[in-house]
């Protein structure tokens, strides 16, 4: 055989294995149903609580949770929650009467 002809059936048979995994890939439906995530409900450490579980509900809605409004109203009371300053960590300035001069 001449090395010309099996360097083309070699090309040949490589681009058709090529194009046959490629199709196959493309056939299989791939998505959010058909692969389902595992995810603890409880990752220790801290109780199980209603907001909580309404909040894992929201996560595992997916986009379909912006369009619920308990979701929302969620969200909208854990982010003010989350940012709320709390007492302790403000600053407190130095008092009027203290001398701010460097001693060496």
């Amino acid at each position: 055989m001449d090395l010309k002809i099996a360097a083309r059936m070699t090309a040949v048979i490589a681009i058709g294995a090529g194009l046959t995994a490629t199709l196959m890939a493309m056939s299989q439906r791939q998505g959010p149903e058909e692969s389902p995530v595992l995810r603890s409900l409880n990752l220790g450490g801290e109780p199980e609580n209603e907001a909580r579980r309404e909040l894992i509900r929201c996560r595992d809605l997916g986009a379909e949770a912006l369009k619920d409004k308990a979701c929302l109203k969620l969200w909208l009371e854990s982010r003010r929650r989350f940012l709320k300053p709390s007492q302790s960590s403000e600053p407190t300035g130095p008092a009027s009467g203290v001398d701010r001069t460097v001693k060496p």
